[in-house]
């Protein structure tokens, strides 16, 4: 039997996550966390039956509280109440998806735990790698990517581990990787001139070609800046250089990346747009389990396609190589910047090509501090969240 805890329940990662829960009975879930979707926390917990869950809004909690008086589960809140659920003795696997800066503190103290984390919060490595990854080492803690994309990478890393002992991050180095092809689908508008996107709404920017998610990473994958973040991650989670990292426009999302390794070998991890085979890898590496669903049929898909990004139509790609670069604080601005600006265009408050212009004047004000702490890291998002909302007043 192995225990898991989930941060992030009721969202759509989440929910895939307690799907493949129902369908493996030596899976058990011994917590739950979710923002403030008390009707989905009540319905998880009936169902799943674990010993805490977490809401992080007071008033959320105490709703809940009420609705599952009958049941035996202890209901916390806030930071505390997440902290206490990745600590938890009787877990062995902590389920990250929950969504911003929120997941940072309990990633680590999960880690400092014991914890193996099947990560799928991006701003976690994007702000805090070089904190998270040394940590993980020292811990002896398995960090198991969710992303399709990052999961994709992990497993065509793998077989080329077979046989070999060691730290990841010096064996990654051991067998060379020359090259990481981090693929993206190009999102709704791919191949649409930069003057037409000045009268996009959210309407259009959501209707994604292949994947179903949430509003924001919809907006960002739009953007690009969603594959911005990503190369942000593959960054510190496969110890390569941002110039070894290369994104392809892939638009039928069928190869969902590739490693090219030194002796211009390419493996790469193909299937069907479908997020519960990634969450289902990490919760069992290294065993692969049953999985119902739709097969690729490559006579039924007939040819793939690639392109490269066009970064000129879509800056914000190009801004986050410059956030790397920079490093230190200024992926955190990167971050901040950009889910203000999605935000703001959600509600009619800013055009589309104002995403990335915003972005990129965040960066521009931003004094870089180079080894950030937990403390820095969250001051610099306050700051850059001011620093939006006065521009939004203007």
């Amino acid at each position: 039997m192995k225990n898991i805890a989930i941060l992030g329940s009721t969202g759509s990662i989440g929910t895939q996550t307690l799907e493949i829960v129902r369908n493996n009975p030596d899976l058990r879930v011994v917590a739950l966390a979710a923002g403030s979707s008390v009707e989905k926390m009540e319905a998880q917990i009936r169902e799943f039956h674990p010993s805490k869950a977490c809401m992080w809004s007071e008033d959320a909690a105490a709703d809940l509280r009420v609705k599952v008086a009958d049941l035996e589960v202890e209901v916390l809140a806030g930071m505390e109440g997440l902290l206490e659920i990745a600590v938890l003795p009787e877990s062995q696997v902590l389920v990250t998806a929950i969504v911003g800066m929120i997941g940072i503190r309990p990633t680590i103290a999960a880690i400092e735990a014991g914890k193996d984390i099947a990560l799928a919060n991006k701003e976690t490595l994007v702000c805090a790698g070089h904190i998270i990854m040394p940590l993980a080492e020292r811990h002896g803690v398995a960090i198991l990517p969710v992303d399709s994309e990052h999961s994709a990478i992990f497993q065509s890393l793998n077989g080329e581990l077979i046989g070999r002992s060691g730290r990841r991050e010096a064996l990654y180095r051991e067998i060379g990787i020359e090259k990481i092809l981090l693929t993206a689908s190009g999102g709704p508008f791919r191949g649409k001139a930069k003057e037409e996107l000045r009268n996009m709404q959210a309407a259009d920017a959501l209707k994604h070609p292949n994947w179903t998610m949430g509003h924001k990473v919809t907006i960002d994958s739009s953007t690009l800046v969603n594959k911005g973040l990503e190369v942000m991650e593959a960054k510190w989670l496969f110890g390569v250089e941002l110039d070894r990292i290369q994104v392809v426009v892939h638009p039928q999302s069928i190869v969902h990346s590739a490693v090219q390794y030194k002796d211009g070998a390419v493996i790469a991890q193909m299937g069907v747009p479908d997020m519960k085979l990634p969450i289902q890898y990490a919760l069992f590496y290294p065993d692969r389990r049953p999985l119902e669903g739709r097969r690729l049929d490559l006579f039924e898909l007939g040819q793939l396609t690639f392109e490269k990004p066009d970064t000129e139509t879509f800056p914000g790609l190009a801004l986050a190589y410059r956030a790397a670069e920079a490093g230190g604080s200024m992926p955190t601005v990167y971050n901040a910047a950009n889910e203000k600006a999605v935000d703001m265009f959600l509600k009619g408050k800013l055009t589309y090509p104002g995403i990335a212009e915003l972005i990129g004047e965040a960066m521009e004000r931003h004094k870089v501090i180079a080894d950030p702490s937990v403390a820095d890291i969250l001051e610099t998002e306050r700051e850059t969240y001011e620093h939006v909302a006065h521009r939004e007043q203007r």
